[in-house]
This record gives structure tokens, C-alpha cells and sequence, in this order.
């Protein structure tokens, strides 16, 4: 169970900080945001990929590239959403 965890944490770490280098502009969310944004961008990542190719078939992670990918739409959602993201 602690490896599940920790295994979770450091996906979404690294999920997310490539996502945030992929967005551009700066973002100052910061390491806990980072992780939540990877590990979430992980769960979206694989709903999308699951309606698009064999259905819904619930709220299962996806791999890494799904998870950037849906990193990615959750950090713009979020700047949208906050208004935190700053052109420069």
C-alpha cells in the first residue's frame, strides 16, 4: 500500500512538471499542485483515452503519455479557472 502511494506521488510529480513545461508562460502552482495536477491529469487522461478508443469503462489512470496529455488540459482548465496564468 505505501509503495502504491508513493508510487502515485512520484508519477504525478512527473507528470505534472512535464506538463507545466509543456503549457507555456510561468506557473507558480507548486509541488503539492504539481503532484495533484499529474495524478489528476493521469485519471482524465485515461477517461478520454477510454471514450475515444473501446468506451467508458470508469475512472482508470492512464499511461504516461495520456497523462501528460491530460495534465496538460487540467493545468489550462485550472489557469482559465483561477486566472493565474499571466501572458509573457
Amino acid at each position: 500500500m505505501f509503495w502504491t502511494i508513493l508510487g502515485w506521488i512520484l508519477f504525478g510529480l512527473i507528470a505534472g512538471f512535464i506538463a507545466r513545461a509543456l503549457v507555456p508562460g510561468k506557473d507558480d502552482i507548486g509541488l503539492l499542485r504539481t503532484i495533484v495536477l499529474g495524478i489528476v491529469g493521469s485519471v482524465v487522461g485515461g477517461l478520454l483515452f477510454g471514450l475515444l478508443t473501446v468506451g467508458f469503462r470508469g475512472f482508470q489512470p492512464a499511461g504516461w503519455i495520456g497523462s501528460i496529455i491530460g495534465a496538460v488540459i487540467v493545468l489550462v482548465i485550472y489557469n482559465k479557472v483561477t486566472g493565474r496564468k499571466t501572458r509573457t
